[in-house]
């Protein structure tokens, strides 16, 4: 039987992420602690939650009944929007880590830009803080733009770990995915298969999958992998949970990328909600 492992990619702190991860939106609490506990058996190490999600409980015991060292694991979860401001935020964490039953988190993320309510840099000074107390080891954003993650840098000097946003074949984020790069900021991907199966019935991922002998999710995961992207796909079927798992196995060609970037639609790729204009508590 063959072993599937993670690869780990270095943040500009010093810190360690595992590159595939497994994500928990739209899972009840009930449902994550089952099904990330099928995750660790599967090998994952590197889990995501959120406040609005409404399961870091599940999560937690789920970490509390796995018998596995929580040093040896990656969580990560993110401030809402709605907790946003400086007092506000620090507030907000607390409340987390009681659900997550951690004294340390290995991530801490503003969960969305919300450029209307202006709150972004002072929630970043409490993410700030947090990290130099030693309560959060790295922090980052998901769904900012080129120019929120410039203003952040610009107002406090620090710059953020990781950007965590909407990313897969359809809507790659070229210039995002740049502008992390050359600022050393580690990029992730939120709805990495596109949220589905319009993506993963395209010829050319079935044509590809058929050459390596994969799958067309195992495919575009060894995508986000091959091109440096932390990526968190989400299931709560146990075999797929393996199946994504073992897309670490699968090592695509730069003709497999090539055909995988052709499939880029632009801004008509978008699924979610565009950071630039969001509003939403």
């Amino acid at each position: 039987m063959t072993t599937f492992e993670s690869p780990q990619l270095t943040f500009n702190d010093g810190n360690t992420i595992p590159q595939l991860g497994y994500g928990v939106w739209k899972v009840e609490d009930d449902v994550a602690e089952k099904v990330v506990l099928q995750a660790f058996e599967a090998g994952y190490r590197h889990i995501d939650t959120a406040r609005i999600y409404g399961n870091e409980a599940g999560v937690g015991r789920a970490i509390a009944g796995s018998g596995l060292d929580p040093r040896d694991l990656f969580i990560t979860t993110k401030v809402w929007n709605a907790d946003q401001g400086y007092e506000e935020t620090l507030a907000a964490f607390d409340a987390s880590m009681e659900r997550l039953g951690l004294e340390t988190l290995d991530l801490y993320l503003i969960h969305w830009l919300q450029p209307k309510q202006g709150k972004h840099v002072e929630t970043w000074k409490a993410l700030i803080e947090l990290q130099k107390s030693g309560r959060v080891r790295s922090i980052g954003v998901c769904n900012f733009t080129v120019e929120a993650l410039a203003e952040l840098e610009e107002a406090t000097g620090v710059v953020p770990a990781i950007h965590q946003v909407e990313t897969h074949p359809y809507f790659p984020q070229t210039e995002l995915r740049d502008y992390a790069a050359s600022r050393g900021i580690a990029h992730q991907s939120w709805s990495p298969l596109g949220q589905g199966s319009e993506l993963l019935s395209e010829p050319a991922l079935a044509s590809i999958a058929e050459k390596h002998g994969a799958t067309p999710a195992q495919v575009v995961i060894a995508w986000h992998l091959a091109l440096g992207n932390v990526v968190i796909p989400k299931s709560v079927t146990p075999s797929r949970i393996v199946e994504n798992w073992e897309a670490t196995g699968v090592t695509l060609d730069a003709e497999d990328i090539a055909a995988i970037n052709a499939l880029d639609k632009g801004d008509a790729g978008r699924i979610g909600a565009d950071p630039a204009v969001s509003d939403f508590a």
